[in-house]
């Protein structure tokens, strides 16, 4: 029947019928009727020919868990195990529990009574003597029950345990990974899912060990319970001499025991080799046959195995053939269907390519030949993809790759990881992830930090080498290749590590060529933190405040300020180095002065007034007092005078030459401070605070400028002199 008619014969049908159909077209409904039909055989008798072939079939199909175990690459790829080992423990308990009653009805009959398997087992393994098969029985059953089912339920405990302790320590560097850059969110994701289910796999296999163990318990208490019941039936209802029973009893038995003890053997094993080499998806058709089918040469070879077993002597060749032509055949379609997918695939790529060349080429001879051979192209990338940009990467050339290729490396990660910890301590502020990658345009020893794309700083460093500074500020005599330090621009050294010892007792600073690089993303970062702080990461830092704040959150915004206007207080907080940890310090600022102004200029000077512990505390010197630098009347006069404009408005409108004496003054005060050891605050009014510091940090942006207003009342001060 084509597709077409049966479709058709389908959709005449009512619809319980359709949907039934379906159900069964996709697998779920046909995979429970074969486990419902496991449980059929416990209730009702098995003819002899049925038994023939579920026995077939259970050593087929524990020849091919055994195979697919020995063919996957690591053990989540087999996550279905566990379910798998289920059904295959009750298949053969149920396929036991057939030929227990066949052979208790029947064993007075003769060898066949149970089948033409377990008399050709009985037969071939026990050679004509039921002492031998017994011998030969035991022997299965103890190598079964005492190694491997107990080695491999050890295994599988030890296993789930060490899975579950080493979880945290496996989701801590997938985190450090994560925050350094070197993987994405999605990857990161991956490898969260992974993980789980790795632990999922060991703690299920754990539970999965007690099936093995219970299959090979029950199958020695059948035998046992066979050779007994079918001795006292033989004796005492079919008039049977004792050694009459004796011997067809337990013969039928052993070969009974024998059949099914070896597939049990085999999943045994396989169970132990899986659990020294993690979840579930899906329906559990899907979970098994999906894995099962995934690899054909174990189909092929599955079926090899079983069409020897056919030729041997006394087994029934029809259902053991019968499998392996089944097997076999599955596995050849699987294959087929790889390499047409292949093919299929390549033809693709190669008429995408030939459409790009535009219909110039189409009448050219062997046209088709060429397409045909010409490799596939690779997959492209969404164009959308072209738009995403990194807030922080570091781009290295190939020379300093080795930064993160090896133990330096996770070194260089773990201090990037650090720093965003630390930003966030200091100033409020969680550093965005930083992406690494190789750079070939970069000289091999450079590296360049890029802020949105942008090119922030670029360095040249010694991967095996360590840079040697003087603090002093005189000559390094230690030998060695002399540099600049790329975050600061002072006079430095490149020198071997032999040296370290004699640097540090000379009073040299030292340090390694990772700290060099982390140091000057530090000071790059701080730079950028204004626009580095998003809308988005200003909603995530609202989120964080606790939840004792969160009613002056929601009373704030938007009420009082939109959420545009509170990410601009707290980009010029940071433009000039003011932590914003203090987050529900800083919106009660904003709440006193949306009172008064919905000026951001006027709010920030507002807040920064509500933090004056704060600044006052990061200013303090190591002395204990905040060295200031006053500015003097004449000047303050100058900057009130030549403010011009109302609100939003207001700017600051000063001649230019007016404003090179200013520049010039500045310069020349701070530098007489600096050559007398000290690092000055700029003192001013609060109304002109933010014009002044508009103009310094265009030539002296590390230096900060307070207000009267932002100097605590318990701080310590002293005047070092006036501008």
């Amino acid at each position: 029947m084509s597709d077409q008619s049966q479709a058709g014969f389908v959709g005449r049908l009512p619809p319980q019928l359709q949907q039934l159909v379906k159900a069964v077209s996709r697998g779920e409904v046909g995979f429970a009727v074969g486990v419902i039909l496991l449980l059929v055989v416990l209730i009702f008798p098995m003819p002899a020919f049925l038994l023939d072939i579920g026995l077939s079939v259970s050593f087929t199909f524990s020849a091919l868990v055994l195979l697919v175990v020995l063919f996957i690459e690591k053990p989540t790829d087999f996550t279905s195990f566990p379910s798998i080992l289920l059904v295959s423990t009750m298949l053969r308990l149920a396929l036991n529990l057939a030929s227990t009653r066949l052979i208790l009805q029947y064993g007075h009959e003769g060898a066949d009574a149970a089948g033409h398997v377990i008399e050709a087992f009985a037969g071939f393994i026990m050679g004509g003597n039921f002492v031998i098969g017994v011998i030969v029985f035991a022997i299965l059953v103890l190598v079964n029950f005492m190694v491997i089912t107990k080695g491999s339920g050890r295994i599988a405990e030890v296993s789930a345990r060490f899975t579950l302790d080493a979880m945290p320590g496996k989701q801590m560097a997938i985190d450090a990974d994560l925050s350094s850059g070197l993987i994405n969110e999605d990857q990161a994701r991956d490898r969260r899912k992974d993980l789980q289910a790795e632990s999922m796999f060991f703690g299920s296999m754990d539970g999965a060990a007690k099936f093995v163990r219970g299959d090979a318990v029950a199958g020695l208490i059948i035998t046992a319970i066979n050779v007994i019941g079918g001795i006292i039936i033989g004796v005492a209802m079919m008039d049977l001499s004792f050694m009459e029973a004796a011997q067809n009893y337990t013969r039928l038995t052993i070969g009974d025991g024998l059949v099914s003890q070896i597939p049990s053997l085999l999943v045994s094993l396989a169970s132990g080799l899986l659990v020294t080499k993690g979840g579930t998806e899906g329906t559990a058709d899907e979970a098994i046959f999906g894995q099962l089918s995934s690899y054909p040469s174990a189909l092929g070879m599955a079926a090899l195995l079983t069409a020897l077993m056919s030729v041997l002597p006394g087994i029934p060749m029809i259902p053991f053939l019968s499998m392996s032509a089944i097997t076999g055949g599955i596995a050849w379609w699987l294959v087929k269907r790889a390499k047409a997918e292949e093919e299929g695939g390549g033809a693709a790529a190669g008429g995408k390519a030939a459409g790009g060349k535009g219909g110039g080429a189409a009448g050219a001879p062997g046209a088709a030949g060429a397409a045909a051979g010409a490799p596939a192209a690779p997959a492209e990338e969404p164009i959308s993809s072209a738009l995403h940009i990194d807030q922080i990467r570091l781009e290295l050339g190939y020379a300093l790759l080795a930064l993160v290729n090896n133990q330096q490396g996770q070194r260089l990660t773990d201090q990037i990881k650090g720093l965003r910890r630390q930003l966030a301590m200091e100033m409020g502020f969680i550093m965005p992830s930083v992406r690494i990658q190789d750079n070939l345009q970069l000289q091999p020893n450079e590296y360049m930090v890029r802020v949105k794309e942008i090119s922030a700083g670029v360095g040249s460093i010694r991967p095996n080498m360590l840079l040697v500074m003087d603090p002093r500020g005189d000559q390094i005599t230690i030998p060695g290749e002399a540099t600049v330090e790329p975050t600061f621009g002072l006079q430095a050294m490149w020198v071997d590590p032999i040296h370290r010892e004699e640097a540090l007792f000379k009073g040299y600073t030292v340090v390694d060529a990772p700290t060099v690089v982390t140091t000057h993303i530090t000071e790059i970062v701080k730079e950028n933190m204004a626009d580095l702080l998003s809308y988005a990461e200003t909603q995530k830092l609202l989120d964080e405040v606790p939840e004792a704040f969160q009613k002056l959150v929601a009373d704030v915004i938007p009420t009082l300020i939109t959420m545009g206007g509170l990410q601009r207080v707290l980009q010029n907080l940071l433009s000039e180095r003011v932590s914003i940890r203090d987050l529900p310090a800083i919106l009660e600022g904003i709440a006193e002065a949306t009172g008064v102004t919905r000026n951001v200029t006027a709010i920030t000077e507002h807040v920064r007034s509500r933090l004056a512990r704060q600044i006052s505390d990061a200013n303090k010197s190591d002395a204990g007092y905040i060295p200031l630098l006053t500015l003097s009347p004449d000047w303050e006069q100058e900057f009130a005078n030549a403010i011009v404009g109302e609100g939003d408005d207001r700017q600051l409108s000063m001649a230019p030459s007016r404003l090179q004496q200013f520049i010039t003054g500045v310069r020349q005060s701070f530098e007489r401070q600096a050559m007398a050891g000290e690092m000055p605050v700029l003192l001013t009014s609060p109304g002109i605070r933010p014009y002044v510091r508009s103009i310094i940090e265009r030539f002296r942006p590390q230096t900060v400028v307070m207000s009267q207003n932002e100097i605590h009342p318990k701080a310590k001060i002293k005047t070092l002199g006036q501008v």
